[in-house]
């Protein structure tokens, strides 16, 4: 396993993310191609006997349900201050009002009962998942400062939103002695480069860490275009959104070019891809299958060179937006 530092920080992190959208109960809501808890704690064990020491979870996942299968897994395989624990907030978690958003109130108790399903004291990166527009940025940096502060959060991220909303928080933060965000989790992979126009440029500049989420695309760059599975049958935001398009399936024709060349899974190429890019710390892969871990470990070692890079990057087009 490569261990890197996440953005200018000190902290090392592994060279890819463990995702855990796919671990928490399909019954607590939001994903129905999620796996229960016996499924994911050898996938959890896995991943650590691997090397893997940065997870990534959300309170929002699965109702919570994510944050407690990772907590109990982490107390069981691992020692806590050789795991680097990543989660979220903003999704709404309750009805009525506080219920979610980026308000002191809602950072301020929702880092508590994120600790608690977690059964931690902290998390090494507190992340907003999204920006609200409807909470001043004063509001939302100051609370988070707090969060650090009180030695709940080490560091904290970001994710998906606008260049010039990014550069607003960290502007903000630097101008009240606040803590600043130290890495950017983004909509990045070979189907969806938007971010390449102006967010990751930013992030290089400022010295701050990308962890970018589906780097296989939703696992559209690991088969077939016309095969489906359960996930994109139910994954409401990939049908609402229409993310990838008619014109991406020339991208997955090549993927699979190369990896036949290789010899590989084609997973393990798009992941290699992301690894080629300097701005990039740790593309975060979620897994429900074993062969999901052992891909993405193997994809640290894949050599691709220019001409591949280029054979694999010259069809892709302009995308409308998503991932907002």
């Amino acid at each position: 396993m490569d261990y890197v530092k996440l953005g200018s920080t000190g902290l090392e992190v592994s060279a890819i993310t463990l995702g855990c959208m796919s671990f928490g109960e399909p019954a607590a809501g939001g994903h129905q191609w999620a796996i229960g808890e016996e499924a994911s704690r050898p996938l959890i064990k896995q991943a650590l006997e691997a090397g893997i020491t940065f997870l990534d979870t959300a309170n929002t996942y699965s109702g919570g349900t994510s944050e407690e299968i990772v907590g109990r897994a982490l107390k069981d395989f691992a020692k806590r201050d050789e795991i680097v624990l990543a989660t979220k907030v903003f999704m709404r978690m309750r009805p009525g009002p506080n219920g979610g958003g980026l308000s002191r109130g809602a950072i301020l108790t929702e880092i508590d009962n994120s600790l608690r399903r977690l059964g931690t004291d902290y998390v090494d990166l507190y992340q907003i998942h999204r920006w609200d527009p409807t909470v001043p940025i004063e509001e939302t940096m100051e609370a988070l400062h707090d969060v650090v502060k009180a030695g709940k959060a080490r560091y904290i991220g970001a994710s998906s939103m606008w260049a010039w909303q990014f550069a607003q928080a960290q502007y903000t933060a630097e101008l009240n002695g606040w803590t600043r965000f130290v890495s950017m989790q983004d909509h990045y992979n070979l189907l969806y480069r938007e971010e390449e126009r102006e967010m990751l440029p930013f992030c290089a500049d400022q010295g701050v860490g990308v962890i970018p989420w589906s780097p296989l695309a939703r696992g559209k760059l690991t088969r077939d275009w016309e095969e489906s599975t359960k996930r994109n049958e139910t994954d409401r935001l990939l049908n609402e959104n229409n993310v990838y398009v008619d014109g991406d399936q020339q991208i997955v024709e090549r993927v699979a070019s190369v990896a036949s060349d290789l010899g590989v899974p084609r997973a393990q190429v798009a992941l290699a891809w992301l690894h080629h890019k300097p701005v990039v710390t740790a593309p975060i892969f979620g897994a429900t299958k074993a062969q999901h871990i052992t891909d993405a470990v193997a994809s640290l070692d894949i050599e691709l060179s220019d001409e591949q890079i280029g054979f694999l990057e010259e069809p892709y087009r302009p995308h409308a937006v998503a991932g907002f």
